[in-house]
């Protein structure tokens, strides 16, 4: 496999660093551009310049280490499975707390290289402010292994902690000794330009203890009543809706790519089971399902990576790290409203397969933090044109390009569907009043409420004009 440009280079500066007595690098490099390989690289050229004896790799879940571990023993060629006659080991950051004397002495015993994928998840500067596995970081690693390569494409922390082994500016940014963002890795062609829609609704119903409050939009909902996200999230319409949009986009996107797949990012695992029995009344198939309670997630994303199934419905699984080229359509679902998720799921469709003109789709409900971090990324993609929001009334209408076990609207509908809980009771086969009730939240079982959603949908598009070349 041939080095891209950019590894090239951070390769070349990784090696000159060391070799001018600097133990510790950092890559910045945007999820989806290759940063495994890059890493592997700088390993073998390590290992076969006789500068190191063993190679470490420490990451955040049992699948991305499995992926770095054989990209690893592809690139260097001896085995990393710590055991008899490895040139090192592949683990998990949970791993770290399991660890005993006898593993950490071989830092000092040998001269090695420690590999920190998605080192953001490492936290402290001091043992005062570290997370347990800063703390391993701290007592065992730094000042001990000879070389050590941090890897990151989202280099901060939601709680605001110091990311372990890693230095700032006066600024409060991290200082980064080589930086790849996304607008060059759509410029080389190495990742896809993204295009996010938020979906919004112009008249939401409310209904709580025998009053009814309706808000012309999301933003307008979650700000001015005591509705809160994760009920939104479980409203069978806006599911259905997001559903049946997300499907018809990747139906286009297979006509020109019949094994591009979707991903459906859940709140909890019995969202991701209603979600899947949409799914599969909108397409005629059942999609893939991996969560922490199925103890089957890792070997059905190994096997999801190299089929043509359309789906696969996810909670807490495959957010960073986790390499699926052919994922173009991602429906972002879940509750959980921090920049650096919404960037790692983003990331989970960036990565290009066959050619840089590929499509990669991110939709989503129109909540006003998401759509901020959506304008934010935007903002990384400079060009002449201005970043633009178009407002455009979207109805459900019958989808063309379905594949059978689609349930379209009767061809006599209106154009605007006006009551499109008209549409989940045609998709569900189960008659419904409008008036959703809210299955998982204890909040809405207490009080009663209910959650309509009557108006118009609207799409709220965030436009990412192309990087020029």
């Amino acid at each position: 496999m041939k080095l891209r440009r950019w590894q090239r280079e951070a390769v070349s500066r990784c090696l000159s660093r060391y070799r001018n007595g600097q133990a510790h690098f950092l890559c910045l490099a945007t999820p989806g551009a290759g940063k495994t390989f890059m890493a592997s690289t700088v390993a073998k050229k390590l290992l076969n310049s006789g500068e190191i004896d063993l190679v470490f790799c420490f990451s955040p879940s049992i699948n991305v280490s499995s992926s770095f571990q054989a990209t690893l023993e592809g690139v260097l060629g001896y085995r990393l499975d710590g055991l008899l006659g490895a040139k090192g080991h592949v683990l998990t950051y949970q791993s770290m707390l399991n660890l005993d004397q006898t593993f950490w002495s071989l830092l000092t015993s040998h001269r090695t290289l420690v590999i920190f994928d998605e080192i953001h998840h490492c936290a402290g500067d001091h043992l005062g402010n570290a997370n347990a596995w800063g703390q391993k970081i701290i007592q065992h690693i730094q000042g001990n292994a000879t070389y050590s390569l941090a890897l990151t494409g989202t280099p901060w922390r939601s709680d605001r902690i110091p990311i372990a082994l890693t230095s700032y500016c006066h600024e409060g940014t991290v200082h980064c000794d080589y930086t790849y963002g996304l607008a060059q890795a759509i410029k080389d062609g190495v990742c896809r330009t993204p295009r996010i829609t938020g979906i919004d609704n112009e008249k939401i119903s409310v209904k709580c203890e025998g009053k009814e409050d309706v808000y012309r939009s999301i933003n307008d909902l979650l700000k001015s009543s005591h509705c809160t996200y994760q009920q939104l999230l479980e409203n069978r319409t806006l599911i259905q809706y997001l559903i049946e949009l997300s499907q018809k986009s990747l139906s286009s996107i297979r006509k020109s790519n019949p094994n591009a797949g979707g991903l459906i990012v859940a709140a909890s695992v019995e969202h991701a089971m209603l979600i899947a029995t949409i799914l599969e009344n909108i397409c005629g198939e059942i999609p893939a399902i991996v969560t922490y309670m199925h103890e089957d997630s890792q070997q059905a994303i190994q096997q999801f990576r190299n089929a043509n199934t359309k789906w696969i419905v996810s909670v807490g699984m495959i957010s960073e790290g986790t390499d699926i080229p052919r994922l173009q359509v991602c429906c972002h679902l879940t509750r959980v409203k921090t920049e650096l998720y919404f960037r790692q799921v983003l990331g989970r469709i960036l990565r290009v397969q066959n050619n840089a003109h590929e499509d990669a789709l991110l939709l989503m409900p129109a909540e006003p933090k998401l759509m901020e971090f959506a304008h934010r990324i935007a903002e990384d993609i400079p060009s002449s044109t201005a970043v633009s929001i178009k407002m455009m009334e979207e109805s459900i209408a019958p989808d063309s390009t379905a594949e059978e076990g689609f349930t379209a609207v009767p061809q006599d509908t209106t154009e605007h569907i006006e009551n499109l809980s008209d549409l989940t009771s045609l998709a569900l086969g189960d008659p419904d009043d409008g008036n959703t009730p809210l299955p998982f939240t204890s909040l809405a079982e207490a009080y009663e409420t209910t959650l309509g959603l009557f108006g118009r949908f609207k799409k709220r598009m965030v436009s990412f004009s192309p990087v020029a070349g």
